[in-house]
């Protein structure tokens, strides 16, 4: 048969606008898609207004040409392209647009978690947006590491997942670029002060811990060539910015093995500088130079990040009332009673204590400041 008669609207239509139906001689149904609808319709809507649930008005099936689909929140029929994928559905489509389902996620978000970030915080590290102000607050809303830039990032360990406290951006970047290696970062540290190994050789080889420097070029006859004496451009590069040349680069890396100053496990890449002489202190590699680059180029940074990778670094102390309180720093001070850029004097006095004690020791207590002695040392209780 290929038409049939409808029983609810008289109209003879295509076999093709007929759902299925075994019971019936031709195998169709009685009514034609659309009635077949509007009874549903009607049958579900009185079932819903007995149980005193809210009753949509009726919408009849849309005709959608090929290759397009109707997205519901917009009420507008567009191309497929244009809707996202989901493997749970017949089609493999979404049922918004792109637009719209990044709209229905965003409402969802807010109403279940309380906005994207607080979803996010939640997703990645188990806390909520009223923990993570509370450990800021308890910080004196300033990174525990650099004591200078306010705390914005929760940093966690990629060994257990558990937070460790808030930093800002450039000291959680460079915590990982030297991979939460505490050896690496205090042997960074030593390097920029000139104190590692790389030092050590520089001054046997050429009788300084630095090579070179924007000075060089005033007193070096060779600056200028010309005719069959010209060299590439890296050569020029390397001895405006740096005073030193290709072959003393060559020469560096020769002197490295080819790997990091640093690390002296990765190759060395990058000419690492001191950007106040800008002397040049070796050749580093990408991770290290970043990553000192990203902790300032202060010892007294990385030190307190490797002593904050261990957990040396912020204690939890009693207060006089019974409480308890962070201590960031020896000698110890409430970071809730220091103003905003007031760490300085604190941050010093931690620095010479984290250069002149070492972790030998397996206990987290740190040791009290008490004062100095007649030389002006540090002495602990």
């Amino acid at each position: 048969m290929s038409h049939k008669k409808c029983r609810d609207c008289g109209e003879t239509k295509p076999a093709t606008d007929f759902f299925k139906r075994a019971a019936s001689a031709d195998g169709l149904a009685l009514y034609c898609r659309e009635c077949f609808g509007l009874r549903n319709a009607a049958s579900k809507r009185r079932r819903q207004e007995r149980l005193g649930k809210p009753v949509k008005p009726y919408q009849r099936r849309r005709k959608v040409p090929d290759g397009m689909k109707y997205c519901p929140r917009c009420e507008t029929v567009k191309n497929v392209d244009e809707f996202g994928s989901n493997r749970s559905k017949a089609s493999g489509l979404s049922t918004y647009c792109k637009p719209c389902h990044n709209q229905v996620i965003a409402e969802h978000k807010g109403e279940k978690h309380g906005g994207q970030r607080n979803y996010m915080l939640k997703l990645r590290y188990g806390v909520t947006e009223q923990e993570v102000a509370r450990m800021v607050a308890e910080q004196g809303g300033v990174c525990v590491i650099c004591l200078r830039a306010p705390a914005k990032h929760v940093d966690h360990s990629h060994l257990t997942g558990l937070v460790r406290r808030i930093l800002c951006f450039k000291c959680n970047g460079g915590l990982g670029q030297f991979h939460d290696d505490p050896a690496l970062l205090r042997l960074a540290a030593d390097y920029l002060e000139l104190r590692g190994a790389h030092a050590r050789r520089l001054r046997i080889e050429i009788g300084a811990p630095v090579l070179g420097g924007p000075d060089r070029v005033r007193w070096d006859p060779f600056w200028r060539t010309r005719g069959d004496s010209l060299q590439s451009a890296r050569h020029y590069h390397l001895r405006r910015k740096y005073g030193i040349n290709d072959e003393d680069a060559k020469w560096l890396l020769k002197l490295q093995v080819g790997y990091c100053a640093v690390c002296c496990d990765r190759p060395a890449e990058h000419v690492d500088h001191d950007h106040v002489t800008g002397a040049v202190r070796g050749l580093a590699c990408s991770s290290c130079n970043t990553g000192m680059g990203q902790l300032r180029d202060d010892p007294i940074t990385l030190r307190r990040a490797a002593d904050y990778v261990e957990g040396r670094l912020v204690r939890t102390v009693e207060t006089p009332d019974g409480g308890t309180r962070l201590s960031l720093t020896v000698p110890d001070v409430d970071p809730a009673t220091v103003p905003k850029g007031g760490w300085k004097e604190f941050w010093e006095a931690d620095g010479r204590y984290r250069k002149e004690t070492l972790p030998f020791d397996e206990e987290l207590d740190m040791p009290t400041w008490v004062g100095s002695d007649e030389d002006g040392a540090f002495v602990y209780s």
